[in-house]
């Protein structure tokens, strides 16, 4: 009896308690020692007494023995638990059980309500630790509503994102079955009118001599952007069955701003744009040499749209490691990082031109099966860079 006055003095609950007060408590203190897993009380049970841990731990549990049981709680050391069901005299709402081995004062519910009607100091000092566990189960509560309605959001967000991809995949799949029928049926007038527009020129440069006619040059034209729309067809339908098969070989890089330069020439000679086309690496690389023409058609479509009637572009190569890199910069009107964040997105234009908004997706899925890689830096009224870097691969 004597080591529970020292025991009582340190319950968190009773130190403003004085000497007496404890004294009252302890009169009343009995003692039991249980083994780990052993059932103090069963939540529903009617309550008979209240408990203070002197050693060990238990734990607080809801629907205990259920598939649905949560852990409430574990007392330790100068913990009291059982009094709310003495105070309001209804059923246990929790099951306790001992986790380890367990040395317990415990107090029956007739002295305890003695106890309280004699000492008023002790019957606040049972309110006061009432009122805390009420305190800590509601903060414990709200906290635990917080986490669940993080989680809940969380899982809405992931749920949302997935409901989105799987439309637009839904989307992007009954579009490329229906642009593959739609593209199949457009190259054949395309072949047709380019194979009629060659023949003509063919005839129109044999009837003419010197200078080629201006029929001669609108023939021309017309082959070349029919065969641009080929080129674009066959691209349309590598992206609508989902992969780009590559036509690997050895490309002359002098060779190739060839055909980047008399694309320009075709493409911006109705306005006041200049262009230059510079490398500083004049050898070989391995690559598909009509895809990456289509990019780099792709990108300086984009370029002209942007710089309107006037100013200028530049595309260049130089040689990296064993890298090249190929850049087209224009000081046009640039793009906001609204644009930017969606620029490589299937069917995204900001173009108020119009557009299919396939040109950088395939830019980026031709980049990408070449092993390389595709940075855009650009800002509204600065201009834009676009940044390609493919291996050598000699």
């Amino acid at each position: 009896m004597k080591g529970y006055f020292h025991f009582l003095r340190e319950v968190p609950f009773f130190q403003n308690l004085n000497d007496e007060d404890i004294r009252d408590i302890m009169r009343y203190c009995r003692e039991v020692e249980l083994t780990p897993g052993k059932v103090i009380f069963y939540e529903g049970e009617a309550a008979d007494r209240f408990y203070i841990v002197m050693e060990g731990e238990v734990e607080v549990w809801k629907d205990y023995d259920s598939p649905y049981a949560d852990l409430l709680a574990v007392h330790g050391i100068n913990k009291l638990f059982g009094e709310m069901a003495l105070v309001d005299n209804l059923p246990r709402s929790a099951t306790v059980v001992t986790r380890t081995r367990s040395r317990l004062l415990y107090i029956n519910e007739e002295e305890f309500q003695r106890l309280l009607k004699e000492n008023s100091l002790v019957a606040l000092a049972i309110i006061r630790s009432l009122s805390a566990m009420v305190r800590k189960s509601n903060q414990s509560f709200v906290e635990d509503l917080r986490e669940r309605n993080r989680q809940l959001q969380k899982a809405y967000d992931e749920l949302q994102a997935a409901q989105d991809e799987l439309l637009r995949n839904e989307r992007l799949t009954t579009l490329g079955k229906f642009s593959s029928m739609i593209l199949h049926d457009i190259r054949n007038p395309i072949s047709v009118i380019k194979a009629y527009a060659d023949m003509l020129s063919l005839s129109s440069g044999k009837a003419t001599s010197g200078e080629a006619s201006k029929e001669t040059k609108y023939l021309d034209k017309i082959s070349f952007e029919t065969e641009r729309l080929n080129q674009l067809a066959n691209e349309l339908l590598d992206y609508s069955r989902g992969e780009i098969r590559l036509d690997m070989g050895i490309v002359s890089i002098p060779d190739f701003f060839r055909e980047i330069c008399d694309f320009t020439d075709h493409r911006f000679t109705s306005k006041d744009i200049k262009v230059e086309c510079s490398y500083d690496y004049d050898g070989q690389v391995i690559m598909d040499h009509k895809r990456m023409l289509r990019v780099f058609t792709n990108l300086l479509e984009n370029a002209r749209k942007a710089l309107g009637r006037q100013g200028s572009c530049k595309v260049s190569a130089v040689q990296e490691n064993q890298m090249i890199k190929f850049s087209v910069r224009d000081d046009g009107s640039g793009m906001s990082q609204e644009v930017l964040d969606h620029i490589f997105e299937p069917f995204y234009s900001s173009s108020p031109n119009g557009g299919t908004g396939l040109g950088m997706a395939i830019v980026k899925s031709v980049v990408e099966a070449h092993h390389g890689t595709v940075e855009i830096e650009s800002s509204e009224g600065q201009g834009t860079e676009v940044l390609i870097r493919i291996p050598l691969r000699l």
